[in-house]
């Protein structure tokens, strides 16, 4: 019973954190809208599992080792900024190239291909964002030191990294599930260049402070 109480505000903690605007909430947003509901949920599922990969290196004391490995860390930080500067920048190519198209007839792969090709993607999209976002690193690093103790015996343990990685993918599938309703989807059609190019400045901006405060440490 007395570990009730730590998973409690763990998950609350964890919750609001999910909820607010970032780089996960983005990617389920852009691909959600564009793709639809399967490749959304799909995002969803490498997202979490991103997050279940945090939270078993924070809770085994390997997030505390890179943390404490100033290069190493610099070098996770910097592969993240490179990622999702990446991101950014194609999402903005992309809105640029379909608006210098835009009197041409839009000729998009069939659909089965075109799930099959996402399906291949999302996954490793949505764990690649979440896995080399260092802003998680620390996070879950802090949360779980804080909120799990280190007397927990190890079915608590279990149950905390379980209960992280289902709200992850039960919020992002939420999500995705309604970005993609019938009447919310047609409008959100309408303004994919939109969210394309909002998105995309999000990970550039992103990318782009994480990678400044590494060439300009304080």
């Amino acid at each position: 019973m007395h570990e009730i109480t730590p998973f409690i505000t763990l998950l609350t903690v964890h919750i609001l954190a999910l909820m607010s605007p970032g780089p996960d909430f983005a990617l389920v947003v852009q691909n959600a809208g564009r793709y639809g509901r399967q490749t959304g949920i799909i995002i969803a599922l490498g997202l979490s599992l991103g997050i279940l990969l945090h939270s078993i290196l924070s809770l085994t004391g390997a997030s505390l080792l890179i943390r404490e490995q100033p290069a190493l860390f610099a070098i996770l930080q910097a592969a993240g900024g490179c990622y999702l500067l990446w991101l950014g920048i194609g999402a903005v190519k992309g809105v640029l190239k379909q608006a210098w198209q835009k009197n041409d007839i839009c000729s998009s792969p069939a659909p089965e291909q075109h799930l099959v090709a996402n399906r291949k993607q999302a996954l490793a999209k949505g764990f690649t964002t979440n896995i080399l976002n260092p802003k998680a690193l620390v996070f879950f690093l802090s949360l779980l030191s804080t909120l799990v103790p280190a007397g927990m015996s190890v079915t608590g343990k279990v149950t905390a990294i379980s209960l992280l990685w289902l709200t992850s993918f039960l919020w992002f599938a939420l999500l995705a599930w309604l970005l993609t309703g019938q009447r919310l989807q047609k409008k959100l059609q309408q303004w994919t260049p939109f969210i394309d190019g909002l998105c995309g400045l999000l990970f550039v901006s992103i990318g782009s402070m994480i990678l400044l405060r590494l060439a300009l440490p304080a």
